[in-house]
């Protein structure tokens, strides 16, 4: 909400672990974030039948006595709203936009099916339990039933003593992927030295640290992008694990060969950023192939700007949802399953709730709106966050503040939100572009107490992140931040603060009158910096 036209503009402009002792392993390939181009298809060698006939060539003196059965199902869902989509993601699936089995000719972040439309959800791939009972009216197809030995019953007589890594290994051979296997060390068996110089077996689990810097920020050391989902396959067999609070990730299964690795941010404390060509809520950057031992990455602005952006909105948000707690800032957490989109052509940022259900049918919002209407209400943000020529500092303030927005947000819900976004966007069209308007007209009162109350906690959060002092507001705004900071600096916790921004406290003397109900200890105080700014 600062600066903000809301979505309206948005549219029209655009749209520390001990122990760990290697040396970094980086990705293969070059980063791009467009569309990525498939080859040709190629042979997935965990088919039932594919992992059969490796099995028995590995093992021939047991090849009429094991048959191995399915473990799981290769298949595809064609979603056809955001509910679909949002249905298949709540029974825990990970879904991908491109097929499994088919050689990546450039990487990409998203994927779309050209026999699907451009403005449509395209094919939504996954991997699932053979016993999987498909949701009523959700389009599938069955693609290819799987062997995957992690997730098979270990109990199966005459298949406990089986080297299932071997048996992967031969199943690539057979199929003519040995391409994309780890060379093994000659005569061992094990892959090449990758830790503290020792071999290590031939399939590993896959480990390292996404990092980045911010050059105001702990002396611009490399800190842990926190929270955010690495992935990373071959063909159907999937792992994931969210990175710490340091950015270290660990996954629970093996690889042989070379996986192609991602970060999914859907961060692991409940949020979601950008959308994936339109579509998916939850932006993918694509890191490329990396070994099986894992892979590091460090972000940059200078290298991926594209990549710092959200692993910059990531962190503060991550920062911001931790502290909510009640030993710490003692206010609301942010509502779950809160969206951001992330623009790169704007400066400003706002916190419109539209995915949560604030002001969406009003006629002024789609007057200006007009065609776009239908798509934003599939596709609903809650959080914009304009990055143009921001630095990661600039971009953690910009989150602070939508964030305080959100808290206030799920104190009071959608009956404040809507009139207070409705005086944004009105105050914006009919004074020519004033951020905030001029402080007069119907719903004034809510833009004065939720920015006051956003302006405030940004900065004691950056001053909590960054060190240095609050900056005084003084004359920049008809509504005075300055209020709360001055308080804060008396006194009065940011948790007590927050209790006085009721559903009910819509307008600057409503704030006053309930923050002496609150603390009637305080009443002096509180009515010595309300006088002092003429309320």
């Amino acid at each position: 909400m600062r600066k903000i036209l809301l979505i309206t503009l948005l549219l029209l402009a655009t749209c520390s672990r001990e122990g760990l002792d290697r040396q970094a392993r980086y990705p293969e390939d070059e980063l791009f974030h467009g569309k990525i181009e498939l080859g040709e298809k190629l042979d997935d060698p965990y088919t039932v039948a594919n992992m059969q006939a490796a099995l028995n060539n590995v093992y021939p003196a047991k090849a009429d006595r094991i048959d191995i059965t399915a473990t799981d199902l290769y298949v595809r869902f064609l979603p056809q709203s955001d509910e679909q989509l949002k249905r298949l993601k709540d029974l825990g699936l990970y879904l991908m936009d491109h097929p499994m089995d088919y050689r990546i000719v450039r990487e990409g972040d998203y994927y779309q099916d050209p026999d699907v439309g451009e403005e449509d959800i395209t094919w939504q791939y996954a991997v699932v339990p053979q016993d999987f009972i498909f949701p009523e009216g959700i389009r599938f197809e069955l693609l290819d039933e799987c062997y995957i030995a992690e997730n098979a019953p270990v109990t199966r007589a005459g298949l406990e003593d089986v080297d299932w890594a071997l048996v992967e290994r031969e199943a690539f051979r057979l199929t003519g992927n040995g391409w994309m296997l780890e060379e093994m060390c000659p005569g061992t068996g094990l892959l090449p030295a990758t830790k503290a110089g020792n071999a290590t077996k031939a399939a590993v689990a896959p480990e390292g640290r996404i990092t980045i810097e911010d050059p105001k920020f702990s002396g611009g050391q490399p800190f842990g992008v926190a929270g955010v989902k690495v992935v990373c396959n071959i063909f159907v067999k999937i792992a994931s694990a969210y990175t710490d609070r340091d950015g270290y990730y660990q996954m629970s299964r093996t690889f042989s060969g070379n996986p192609r690795y991602r970060l999914v941010f859907q961060n692991e404390k409940g949020f979601n950023i950008g959308f994936n060509w339109i579509i998916i809520p939850a932006s993918v950057s694509t890191l490329g192939k990396g070994g099986p031992e894992g892979l590091d990455y460090h972000v940059t602005r200078e290298s991926d700007g594209a990549l710092f952006r959200r692993c910059a909105v990531n962190n503060a948000a991550y920062d911001y949802y931790s502290r909510c707690t009640k030993a710490d800032l003692d206010i609301a957490p942010p509502p779950g399953d809160l969206r951001f989109w992330i623009f790169n052509g704007l400066t400003s940022s706002s916190t419109c709730m539209l995915h949560h259900g604030a002001f969406l049918e009003d006629s002024l919002l789609e007057r200006y709106l007009g065609s776009w209407l239908t798509l934003i209400k599939l596709f609903l943000p809650d959080i914009t966050i304009g990055t143009k020529e921001q630095d990661y500092a600039g971009i953690y303030s910009a989150v602070q503040h939508e964030l305080a927005h959100a808290s206030h947000y799920a104190q009071v819900g959608n009956t404040y939100w809507t009139p207070y976004i409705h005086y944004v966007i009105q105050s914006y069209v009919t004074e020519g572009g004033r951020p905030y308007g001029s402080g007069y007209g119907q719903g004034a009162g809510y833009c004065e107490v939720g920015e006051m109350w956003g302006y405030f906690l940004q900065e004691s959060l950056n001053k909590d992140h960054y060190g240095g002092t609050m900056s005084p507001f003084g004359e920049m705004f008809w509504f005075k931040p300055d209020i709360f900071t001055y308080l804060y600096e008396r006194g009065m916790s940011r948790g007590e603060i927050f209790r006085a921004l009721k559903a009910d406290v819509t307008s600057i003397d409503d704030l006053q009158d309930q923050l002496v109900s609150l603390y009637p200890d305080r009443e002096e105080t509180i009515g010595n910096i309300f006088t002092f700014y003429g309320k």
